[in-house]
């Protein structure tokens, strides 16, 4: 089991930036993948990026490339999310997620350790 604290969320005007922290713990050789996801209450969880463990390389769905940057330092055993030019439309939970992924980088089912969450506000 591998335990997931995120930080770094708060309000932030549009067009500004914040940089997410998610502090990974536990059996981290169980994990390949680590990801960032938000969620909107009563709508859909959406992946915002991933990131292999071993390689560091990045992985974003077409609608993120460009303002969100996904980073890792293994000696922290921390993943990072750095958004910018933030936008109303990115207010949201952002959750983090670890796991052993197989097929699909963004797919919610892949990760079975995910994090409590941090609020991302953006006005």
């Amino acid at each position: 089991h591998v335990q997931l604290v995120e930080s770094g969320g708060g309000y932030v005007q549009a067009g500004g930036s914040l940089r997410l922290s998610c502090a990974a713990s536990g059996d981290l050789n169980s994990v390949n993948v680590t990801a960032w996801f938000r969620q909107v209450t009563g709508k859909e969880r959406e992946g915002v990026a991933a990131i292999y463990r071993n390689s560091g390389l990045p992985y974003y769905p077409m609608n993120k490339k460009g303002r969100f940057t996904i980073s890792h330092d293994n000696a922290k055993n921390t993943v990072y999310l750095q958004m910018d030019s933030l936008k109303a439309e990115d207010t949201a939970m952002y959750y983090c997620a670890a796991g052993f992924v197989r097929l699909d980088l963004l797919g919610d089912y892949e990760y079975e350790n995910w994090g409590q969450g941090t609020q991302v506000t953006v006005s």
